[in-house]
């Protein structure tokens, strides 16, 4: 099976969560790893999201290291929608 990565960073001006992680978040700039595997079987290259992480600070008393955490691809656009609309407020 054919698998990709793909790093991108997503910027968050207000705090924020994220379903699956247990505390607020700071405002900043969070690198975003999606994972996708390869449709096979098809004439033409397809893939399909297999896993979305995010790298967040560490929790106290491990805050100087870095989270790889699981999340949810939708959980993490709901947190955008949710960060825009905190501007216009």
């Amino acid at each position: 099976m054919t698998t990709r990565s793909r790093r991108e960073t997503v910027h968050f001006k207000h705090p924020f969560r994220i379903k699956g992680i247990d505390r607020l978040l700071a405002p900043g700039a969070y690198e975003v790893i999606t994972d996708e595997e390869m449709i096979e079987g098809l004439s033409f290259a397809s893939f399909r999201r297999v896993a979305t992480m995010i790298m967040v600070p560490g929790a106290a008393p491990r805050t100087p290291s870095m989270e790889m955490i699981s999340i949810g691809s939708v959980d993490l656009s709901d947190a955008q929608r949710e960060d825009a609309g905190a501007a216009h407020e």
